[in-house]
């Protein structure tokens, strides 16, 4: 039996609503104060820097990073979700401080785990185990993941909810909007409100363990007859509001796959995409979040494991037609069909100035043009995406200001970017129009 005992890492989770709003908003005031001073002192110097370089500094990139590690949470979360769209804007010595945000966060000490499972499971809860490991092997925004065996022999991977998640998600959203309303980041003009409503939304709903743990059943059950995956079992017994208790699989970190040979990293990402085209276009029903921490791989099998499923959606079925069709126009060349469906789906709009229109375009066609005029696409190199990102900064500069989209497009393309992202680094080689082709007639 595990002894509960402090380690160097642990730190006690801020879980008072005062508590947090007091260190968001230190972070903020501390984060807008460097920002003005080094705007200040480059003026001096007769330099003007925009917002964002002044913003993403080391040391004001290092106090985000700490403060919300520290915090854990809804502010985390957040942080996360900012940190996986970066993809390779931000310099690499601050991608890997605002990598820490995704799968290294600080966690609870013994004593404070504790009390959070005698609120679970009552006082007498350690009788029930043979072994209960209170060193996590996995801590990340919303709770803390421990091994343990139960007497009557079973090996469980338990992930612990942070105390004070659910009740401070509605002050830490607020606080970090504001955060990003400091930054100057977001076009002038750029609806943030609906966006924060809907993070807002979501963690409330990834914050229930219960309703996590009915999707785990769902796609342990999608899934039972794919040997590409595995999913593991839930352990109702164990799993309440703020614990989920599954089955444990030993398994290595996704990106771990980047030691292996060609054909088994191509071969790992086509599972993965096959996946997400089978949630969207045969399930209606996606793991949204492309967290690189909620998927691994056994090296012996080269099965994946499929982890966190607290941002579950499901899709309509205009949603999913409408990406039909996006594909099939996108595959077929066919720009006045991607026209009409990027107006239907809402990546323009009709008060979009016609050449802003039309640059938002172009970007849609160079991507499935990159995917059609290849064989077989190489993910590792990076021409498309410099590509798309100087289209992007273009339109930005030229004052583009994104349309208000549909929530669950905003869902897609981030488990789309997600997965391309994983994909870049895995340096995978895909025939994707080939796999496309599987799930959208053409």
């Amino acid at each position: 039996m595990s002894v509960f005992r402090t380690t160097p890492r642990a730190s006690n989770v801020p879980s008072g609503r005062l508590t947090r709003l007091a260190l968001l908003g230190t972070m903020t005031t501390s984060v807008a104060g460097n920002m003005a001073v080094a705007g200040l002192r480059e003026a001096a110097r007769g330099k003007k820097l925009d917002a964002k370089d002044l913003l993403l500094t080391p040391s004001n990139i290092r106090r985000i990073a700490d403060d919300l590690a520290r915090m854990r949470g809804a502010a985390m979360k957040i942080g996360q979700l900012l940190s996986m769209d970066t993809g390779d804007i931000l310099p690499p010595e601050l991608n890997q401080i605002m990598a820490r945000l995704r799968a290294d966060a600080d966690y609870m000490p013994p004593k404070q785990l504790k009390t959070v499972l005698n609120k679970s499971w009552g006082d007498k809860w350690l009788r029930q185990f043979e072994r209960f490991d209170v060193r996590p092997v996995a801590a990340a925004s919303i709770g803390q993941v421990h091994r343990a065996k139960t007497r009557d022999g079973r090996d469980m991977a338990i992930k612990v909810q942070y105390p004070g998640v659910a009740r401070s998600i509605d002050s830490d959203v607020a606080n970090v909007a504001a955060l990003i309303r400091v930054s100057g980041l977001i076009p002038k003009g750029f609806e943030l409100k609906p966006y924060m409503e809907e993070a807002r939304r979501q963690l409330h709903e990834e914050a229930d363990y219960e309703r996590e743990g009915q999707f785990l059943q769902s796609f342990r059950r999608l899934l039972r007859d794919d040997n590409a995956f595995v999913v593991p079992e839930l352990h109702a017994d164990y799993t309440t509001k703020h614990v989920l208790a599954m089955s444990f699989v030993t398994s290595h970190p996704i990106e771990d796959a980047f030691k292996l040979d060609q054909k088994q990293r191509n071969q790992i990402t086509e599972n993965l995409v096959t996946l997400l085209l089978r949630e969207l276009f045969e399930f209606g029903l996606m793991q949204t979040d492309p967290n690189f921490a909620n998927y691994r791989f056994d090296p012996i099998t080269g099965r994946i494991v499929l982890l966190d499923f607290g941002a579950t959606r499901r899709f309509q079925s205009k949603i999913v037609d409408q990406y039909r069709r996006l594909f099939q126009f996108g595959i077929a060349g066919d720009s006045e069909g991607l026209r009409a469906i990027a107006l239907e789906i809402g990546f323009i709009v009709p008060e979009t100035e016609a050449h802003h229109q039309q640059a938002l375009l172009d970007m849609i066609e160079m991507a499935f043009t990159a995917f059609r005029d290849q064989e077989a696409f190489n993910f590792g190199n990076t021409v498309l995406v410099q590509k798309m990102n100087n289209a992007a900064n273009a339109l930005a500069a030229d004052g583009f200001v994104p349309p208000p989209v549909p929530m669950d497009v905003l869902y897609l393309q981030r488990k789309f970017g997600g997965m391309f992202l994983l994909a870049n680094r895995l340096k995978a080689h895909l025939p994707i129009t080939e796999i496309v082709r599987r799930f959208v007639p053409i």
